[in-house]
């Protein structure tokens, strides 16, 4: 299905039925990279998986890739498509654009998950944002993108210019994040472990999940594990605890 976003031409596909669910990829993926997590999400939810602009089945467009218009993208297709607030669960890049997303329309949100993701450039591992992506990542988009595998080339150039430059968000952004949220990460991933200790204790309504023997894959490499996690926590209110200390109060 196709719903166009100010221009673009975006592609998304719906499972399930229930509150809202938007999922969204990492970057230089495409909606294919939930499909461990799209079956357990869609027997309690309406889960959408949307693909950016330049990803999957969504074409390109003129321009760089900039954090307002990621925000834009992702509130709008709230707006035109889950008809009103819904969970966005984004993982990697996507995490990142559900934050920006959150904090552009918060009204538009009502749980947020953060899987491996970051509020800042600084947050990813020495050396992860100078890897060349692979050749199975250009073959992937090849597959399915409406602008051929040669243009994935140009897809990792814009996105290399966007992580020199951003994400570039403050413990004061954080602040501003009201929402209830869950900051997952792996024990061994891409985002360090310290960036992610950051985001979870800068959001105010934040639990944090860091899935054991795992890797930047988290989502795929212990599906069952993630999505029982992902689904506690959108479908139940927080538990009483009995030690409190960062929720004392």
């Amino acid at each position: 299905m196709y719903v166009d976003l100010d221009g673009v031409r975006t592609w998304y596909d719906e499972h399930g039925a229930g509150e809202p669910l938007v999922l969204l990829h990492p970057a230089m993926t495409d909606a294919r990279a939930f499909a461990p997590n799209v079956g357990a999400l869609a027997q309690g939810f309406r889960v959408l998986t949307p693909e950016r602009r330049g990803h999957g089945r969504t074409p390109d467009v003129e321009g760089p890739y900039e954090s307002g218009r990621m925000a834009a993208d992702t509130t709008a297709f709230v707006e035109l498509v889950a008809r009103g607030p819904a969970h966005l669960v984004g993982c990697s890049t996507g995490a990142t654009v559900a934050l920006l997303a959150t904090l552009h329309r918060p009204e538009l949100v009502r749980r947020l998950v953060l899987v491996a993701g970051v509020f800042h450039r600084d947050g990813w591992a020495p050396g992860v944002l100078d890897e060349t992506p692979p050749d199975f990542m250009a073959d992937s988009y090849g597959e399915i993108s409406p602008d051929g595998r040669d243009h994935f080339a140009v897809v990792a150039e814009k996105l290399a210019r966007w992580h020199d430059h951003q994400p570039a968000l403050t413990d004061e952004d954080l602040a501003r994040v009201e929402n209830r949220t869950l900051v997952m990460v792996a024990d061994d991933d891409e985002v360090t472990l310290e960036h992610a200790v950051e985001l979870y204790r800068g959001i105010r309504d934040a639990e944090l999940a860091i899935v054991p023997g795992t890797s930047h894959g988290l989502l795929v490499e212990k599906p069952e594990l993630c999505n029982g996690m992902i689904v506690d926590f959108l479908s139940n209110d927080p538990v009483p605890t009995f030690a409190p200390i960062r929720r004392a109060g």
